[in-house]
This record gives structure tokens, C-alpha cells and sequence, in this order.
């Protein structure tokens, strides 16, 4: 990925973050994915009172991005208000790997900018294979 992409896919997540509804956890979180042709879909995580009912940023992002027929994750980025960084949840990660593959970059960013990209196959080596249903 370019240096120009990926400042993109980070201003892009920072700039979700913001638009967080987090009012019971008060962990604010965005996130930004780019698909193969270079479109760019952002997401912050929305919760509710019912707690199973929350969404993540990774999730909101992604769900966008197939709503507009996008199938392909080639990045994503990923901001909270940590000073350390953060990785998709489980569900997230899951998500995630129904449309990426284990070279998909993911850019963790801390609040204070700081950012380092980690391969999706590190940080989810397993996903569950369910390619038979699929057909």
C-alpha cells in the first residue's frame, strides 16, 4: 500500500471515531477499510442499551462496503482513544475474514497517531473454513 492510501485509511478511521455512539462504555472506536478498487468505506461503533445489540466500527465499515457490492478487503484500519493499540474483537475478526486473506494489512492506530501495520493471517491464523456452504 502507498504512503498516500494509508494516511487516508488513517484519517479516514480517526475521523469515524468521532462520530462514535458510545455512551455506556465510553470506548470510542473507528475504523476505515479499502476494498481491491480502491474505494475507501468508514464505520464507528454504535452501542445500545442492550448490549448485543452494539456494533463495532470494523463491522459498520465492512457491512457498508458489501451493501455497495464490495467483496474485496484489502486494508483496514482500526483507532480508539488508547494510548496503546487495539485489534478487532473476535466477532470482528471473523467479518473480516469472509471478505480478506491472511495478507490483508491492518493498521492499528493509537490516539496519539502512532500506527503500525500487523497481517490479518497474525492476528487470525484460523478462521473457520465453511467454503462448503458457500456454494
Amino acid at each position: 500500500m502507498n504512503k498516500q492510501t494509508r494516511d487516508e485509511l488513517i484519517s479516514r478511521a480517526t475521523q469515524a471515531k468521532k462520530n462514535a455512539y458510545a455512551p455506556y462504555s465510553k470506548f470510542r472506536v473507528g475504523a476505515a477499510i479499502l476494498t481491491d478498487d480502491g474505494t475507501i468505506f468508514d464505520g464507528s461503533n454504535v452501542e445500545n442499551a442492550s448490549y448485543g445489540l452494539t456494533i463495532c466500527a470494523e463491522r459498520n465499515a465492512v457491512f457498508q462496503a458489501v451493501h455497495a457490492k464490495k467483496r474485496k478487503i484489502t486494508a483496514v484500519a482500526v483507532t480508539s482513544d488508547e494510548k496503546t493499540f487495539i485489534t478487532p474483537c473476535g466477532a470482528c475478526r471473523q467479518v473480516i475474514a469472509e471478505f480478506a486473506d491472511p495478507d490483508t494489512e491492518i493498521i492499528l492506530i493509537t490516539v496519539d497517531g502512532k500506527w503500525k501495520v500487523v497481517k490479518f493471517g497474525k492476528i487470525f491464523p484460523a478462521p473457520p473454513a465453511l467454503d462448503k456452504l458457500k456454494k
